[in-house]
């Protein structure tokens, strides 16, 4: 049985072009923009799979938030789709994969043939997984289709954004699976990211207002929280540590600017005194 899995069901094809698949969504968590911030990723190893008429390329990468493996398909058409792991996450789905694999195979004994699609669930589903990594979902989804059975990956992000997702032929599995335990062999299924100690949190106070600044750490990086406490009522802002030297400059820009305007301003009631006084002489 031919298992030309697909993932295109209900699905357009200009989703998965380059430019919309590395949006918001993915790019916010593993900060893969390129823009300021990113500046500092790496690439740490890559592999590519040939199964069947699609390429899967799987690329170890790192930035400051840590290390995460980047899963791109591409389909004999040319068109990509691609999904992001954490290291931890990738872990958890080489051991899916195995169970995955196993069903499969017993499906496979069973039913030798072409797919029989009349005994099938109406969604197609044969067997589901899902898996949860801070605010990001992925639903593993083993489905048939008059083509033959594949893996659907699809991840989500818990507060909003385009869905991602890849569709692995159920024959190549066990091939991504191996794959995939070759690199976290190598690198470990530990996230990784910031490790150093954190400052200790800063206190001020102006007139009858009291100002907090704490730095934290959470799965998008580090960050600085500036509270304001005033009769019991409090109002804060995040900072995240990429953008705080710009954050600094331009408070800089602006006390420097209030400082000359204020030296350049030297009229006084004192001064305005003498003027009137000197021209009644």
């Amino acid at each position: 049985m031919s298992d030309l899995g697909s993932g295109d069901e209900g699905i357009s094809g200009s989703k998965y072009n380059a430019s919309n698949m590395e949006g918001a969504s993915s790019r916010n968590d593993f900060d893969t923009s390129g823009k300021a911030g990113s500046a500092v990723e790496q690439e740490l190893a890559t592999k590519m799979l040939q199964i069947q008429s699609k390429r899967f390329y799987l690329d170890v990468k790192q930035n400051r938030r840590g290390r995460f493996i980047k899963v791109a398909e591409i389909g004999a058409d040319g068109r990509r789709s691609q999904i992001y792991l954490a290291l931890s996450t990738a872990a958890e789905f080489r051991d899916h994969l195995s169970s995955f694999s196993d069903y499969y195979a017993s499906l496979a004994g069973q039913n030798a043939g072409p797919p029989n699609t009349d005994n099938l669930p109406e969604d197609g589903k044969l067997k589901s997984e899902m898996m949860i990594k801070d605010n990001r979902r992925y639903y593993l989804d083993l489905k048939e289709n008059a083509r033959g059975r594949f893996l659907r990956v699809s991840q989500t992000i818990t507060r909003g954004g385009p869905r991602s997702q890849i569709a692995l032929p159920a024959q190549g599995m066990i091939e991504f699976r191996d794959a995939l335990t070759d690199l976290l062999e190598e690198f470990g299924a530990n996230d990784g990211g910031f490790k150093g100690d954190l400052p200790e949190e800063r206190h001020m106070k102006v007139d009858n207002k009291n100002f907090y600044f704490d730095i934290g750490q959470n799965n998008r990086g580090v960050y600085m929280r500036i509270s304001e406490v005033k009769n019991n009522f409090r109002t804060s802002i995040t900072i995240p540590e990429k953008c705080w030297i710009r954050f600094r400059d331009i408070f800089n820009d602006y006390c420097d600017k209030m400082k000359k305007s204020s030296d350049s301003t030297p009229i006084t009631a004192d001064n305005n005194l003498q003027t009137t006084a000197n021209s009644l002489k």
